[in-house]
């Protein structure tokens, strides 16, 4: 029989850091509650949990470096919103955003969970942190559990 190996949504006593923007805050403020309420309904105390505020999803990797080089966390899980505008601003700092993030939960064997949301129109942000199409807040925090758990079965 084939052996199956996948991450389990329990968290033992991994410690989980939640990396939100300032910018837009009334979209990342429903991701963090998402992002929080999922982790809590896993079993995760608030003891368990960090919030790290920066000021814009631009900055998130360097914060999101420095979180990972105090190995006191398990994962990250990054919550933003970024939303086009009239000009290419919005693919600057998406694109940056998303390299930066994915590129350090290679270099620090650690998971660091995207939930930066990249739309066209608040309203479309506004869906997918919670109105309309779930929480992708939730979404993000749950996927940080999982791979928190296979990673730990990986490495035993």
């Amino acid at each position: 029989m084939m052996k199956i190996i996948e991450g389990q949504f329990v968290a033992g006593n991994a410690q989980f850091c939640l990396l939100s923007t300032r910018f837009n805050a009334l979209v990342v403020d429903s991701l963090v509650a998402g992002a929080r309420d999922a982790l809590l309904r896993h079993g995760v105390s608030d003891a368990q949990i960090t919030l790290v505020k920066v000021p814009g999803a631009f900055e998130m990797p360097l914060a999101a470096k420095k979180i990972l080089l105090s190995k006191k966390y398990h994962a990250v899980i990054a919550l933003g919103a970024v939303i086009r505008g009239d000009t290419p601003h919005f693919d600057f700092v998406a694109g940056e955003c998303v390299k930066g993030l994915g590129q350090l939960g290679l270099t620090y064997d650690t998971p660091v969970a995207f939930g930066v949301l990249t739309t066209d129109t608040v309203e479309q942000a506004m869906d997918r942190a919670g109105l309309k199409a779930g929480n992708k807040g939730a979404e993000a925090a749950m996927a940080a559990l999982e791979m928190v758990s296979l990673l730990s079965q990986l490495s035993s």
